[in-house]
């Protein structure tokens, strides 16, 4: 199935989120199969990974946003966790730092993008001064709403920098997000996930599914799409986010680059250092 064509937002869509059923999984199971395809496309992207890195021309930005609780870390364990930390670093956004608020909002956004032949993922990300600022009311509207401009120009200028940008909003449903939160309650290894402000934010639950809208409407481009990813089946989410990532990076057309040196020589110097080896035996 066509994931990368079915969750696109495409330049100029207004979409409503509440349109799209978290629950979707076109009937699809979690079955060895279904496992065994995701395995394929993890697979897939660990080789792609090793083209952009060995290239060192282009790069790649995923942007995980979502609910607490939406899948964020769950993407990046499963789908994102084979690639080589090599060239692969996962960056995530808390509550800015006193230097950082000294900052316009971006200024630490940009020092974490990637560099040439490196894949970078966000976890939370410039979106944040958009959602949590706006429905918090920590900035005014005006302030909030001009930043659509400068995400949209910031990300214009990243992709005329040869970096390819996919976002992601993995979309559950509130009842969804309350399941999850009961198992990080009955499961001590997920304990640590635990915060009072994952029942705090429950209350604007509606105020942030219009964030993200609004954020998803005005800067899903071309060249820095959005995806509505239905999330509440954590296996069909991670099916459709590393299906578009193996779409997005086979479309790249990714080369290896050409030997540097003139291999003659070289096996010739490899020829006569077995020799010596050899010779020492």
């Amino acid at each position: 199935m066509n994931f990368r064509k079915k969750f696109a937002v495409r330049t100029g869509d207004r979409i409503k989120l509440s349109e799209f059923d978290p629950d979707e999984n076109f009937d699809l199971s979690k079955n060895e199969d279904t496992a065994e395809l995701i395995r394929k496309y993890t697979k897939q992207l660990t080789e792609y990974q090793f083209r952009l890195y060995a290239e060192n021309r282009r790069s790649l930005l995923i942007v995980l946003q979502g609910m607490d609780a939406a899948g964020k870390d769950g993407v990046i364990n499963h789908v994102l966790a084979p690639m080589n930390p090599l060239g692969c670093r996962c960056q995530s956004f808390k509550t800015p730092t006193e230097l950082e608020l000294a900052h316009d909002f971006l200024w630490r956004i940009h020092a974490a993008a990637p560099r040439r032949g490196e894949v970078v993922i966000f976890n939370r990300s410039h979106y944040e001064d958009v959602l949590i600022q706006r429905v918090h009311g920590i900035v005014p509207e005006k302030v909030w709403r001009e930043r659509y401009d400068f995400i949209n120009d910031f990300e214009r200028l990243l992709a005329r920098n040869n970096v390819t940008i996919v976002k992601f909003f993995l979309h559950i449903s509130r009842e969804e997000q309350l399941k999850r939160f009961k198992q990080r309650l009955e499961d001590p290894g997920r304990n640590w996930k635990i915060s009072e402000s994952d029942y705090s934010e429950r209350k604007y639950w509606d105020d942030y599914q219009q964030a993200f809208e609004d954020a998803i409407n005005h800067c899903s481009f071309d060249h820095a799409p959005w995806y509505v990813i239905p999330s509440n089946h954590k296996f069909f989410r991670n099916l459709a986010v590393s299906e578009i990532l193996v779409d997005t990076l086979g479309e790249m057309d990714l080369e290896m680059p050409p030997c540097k040196v003139d291999l003659a020589e070289i096996r010739e110097e490899y020829r006569k250092a077995k020799e010596e080896e050899e010779k020492k035996r």
